[in-house]
Order: C-alpha cells, then sequence, then structure tokens
C-alpha cells in the first residue's frame, strides 16, 4: 500500500512536469491552473490502473498449486467508469498442491482456502469438502478427527453443486 502510495505522487510529480515542459515549450501561453490539473489526473489515473492491475499482478504471484476458484468483481456509483468496465476486488483461491483425502473416505477432501482483499490481509482457513454430497466445513475451531477419519463437531454447509470452489476440489 505504501509503494502504490509513492507510485501515485510520483505520478502526479511526473505529470505535473510534463505540464510545466509543455508550457514552456509554448512560450508559456498555457493557463496556470494546468499543472495541478496535470498532477491531479496522473494521481487520478495512477490509482484507477492500480485498482484495475491489482488482481492480475497478485494472481502472477501465487505459488504453484494454488488456483483462483472465485472473483468477486465490484462496481460502484463513486467510480462511475466501473459501472462499465468492473474491476476485481476479492477472490478465493484454493491450494490444490497440498489437498488431503483420506482412503477411509475418499468423497472427502481437506484443503486449504485463500481469500483475497484489496485493502485487506490475506485470510487462510482450513476446509473439508464432503463431494458426494455438495457440503463443506470449516475446520477454524479446532475440529477434531475420530480414528476412522470422520470429523467430530464440523458445522456441515450445504453448497450448491455447480459452486466453483466445491467444483475445483472435487476435481482435482
Amino acid at each position: 500500500m505504501f509503494v502504490e502510495l509513492i507510485a501515485t505522487v510520483f505520478a502526479g510529480i511526473a505529470c505535473a512536469g510534463v505540464a510545466m515542459l509543455l508550457n514552456i515549450l509554448t512560450g508559456r501561453r498555457l493557463p496556470k491552473w494546468i499543472i495541478p490539473i496535470a498532477a491531479g489526473a496522473g494521481m487520478i489515473g495512477m490509482t484507477v490502473s492500480n485498482e484495475y492491475t491489482w488482481f492480475g499482478r497478485t494472481a502472477e504471484r501465487l505459488p504453484e498449486g494454488v488456483e483462483i476458484a472465485m472473483t468477486v468483481d465490484e462496481q460502484s456509483w463513486l467510480r462511475p467508469w466501473t459501472q462499465i468496465w468492473p474491476y476485481t476486488k476479492r477472490f478465493a483461491a484454493i491450494d490444490t498442491g497440498t489437498a488431503r483425502t483420506n482412503e477411509a473416505l475418499p468423497d472427502q477432501r481437506l484443503a486449504d482456502l485463500y481469500f483475497f482483499g484489496r485493502w485487506s490481509p490475506v485470510n487462510q482457513a482450513p476446509m473439508l469438502f464432503d463431494c458426494a454430497t455438495a457440503r463443506s466445513a470449516l475446520l477454524i475451531d479446532g475440529a477434531t478427527f475420530a480414528a476412522d477419519g470422520t470429523v467430530a463437531d464440523a458445522d456441515w454447509q450445504t453448497m450448491r453443486t455447480d459452486d466453483p470452489i466445491l467444483k475445483l476440489v472435487c476435481e482435482t
């Protein structure tokens, strides 16, 4: 976040410098307000660029085996351009490379689920999926496993069969 702030300030300075250079080249015929307007436009442009490129930059840095399961696009009336071109503000990813199964329960998969947000830290949660019955259980509150591999105190939630997270876990 700090790096983006510095980049935004430097974009404003650069655009103001270009406006100053254009003013000198035109014999100082441009109005005086053109320099702060150019600086503001450069900073707004850099901010918008960072918003739209965040998802791509973050997705590129995901380690091998971590796959994006779903994205959440954002539209806001405070940013009118997002009504035409929404941007990705959040996404969920599954670590399919370390997903675990139990031979006694072949329809169940245990995988780490990661939640990424534009201005929030990455959250990780282990989740148990039952592919046969389309349900899942977060294992945050210290769920215990019985000797046969079943989860004793899981809070199972029903999922849609076409849920992208469930499909990604169960297909791999």
